[in-house]
């Protein structure tokens, strides 16, 4: 696994497409694209631009429901690409110590990640299929 950081969220114009990319923080520095939708960029734009909300948004409000059950978000894992498609986990440790993975889409666990300050993993099986450098 290869831990990653926000590099940049992105407007394709020409496809009408957002996109966020992951860099690899230690080795080669390989990017990640991952197309994702309006809502989840907007989510992630106001997390990165430290933007203030009226209320909260989803992920906050995720956030701070996973927080008053005792647990807590360790890390996001983007474990599995299918057709074009990638699948992620939210890791989390519950108030007794248990871990409990928990299915998420790429986007919502990195909004969710940025919030929680926690690190963001790629498998490499997903790195070698589909990242750049």
């Amino acid at each position: 696994m290869a831990e990653m950081e926000l590099f940049q969220i992105r407007m394709d114009d020409r496809r009408g497409e957002q996109l966020i990319i992951l860099r690899e923080k230690e080795g080669n520095g390989r990017l990640l694209p991952i197309v994702i939708g309006i809502f989840e960029a907007e989510a992630i734009k106001i997390k990165v631009k430290r933007m203030k909300t009226a209320r909260p948004l989803t992920h906050d409000l995720l956030k701070r429901t996973i927080e008053q059950l005792g647990a807590t978000v360790e890390k996001v894992v983007i474990d599995n690409l299918e057709q074009g498609t990638f699948f992620a986990k939210l890791m989390l440790k519950t108030a007794v110590g248990e871990e409990v993975q928990v299915d998420a889409r790429p986007s919502d666990a990195i909004a969710l990640a940025l919030r929680a300050s926690v690190p963001i993993f790629v498998e490499e099986k997903v790195l070698n299929l589909t990242a750049v450098l």
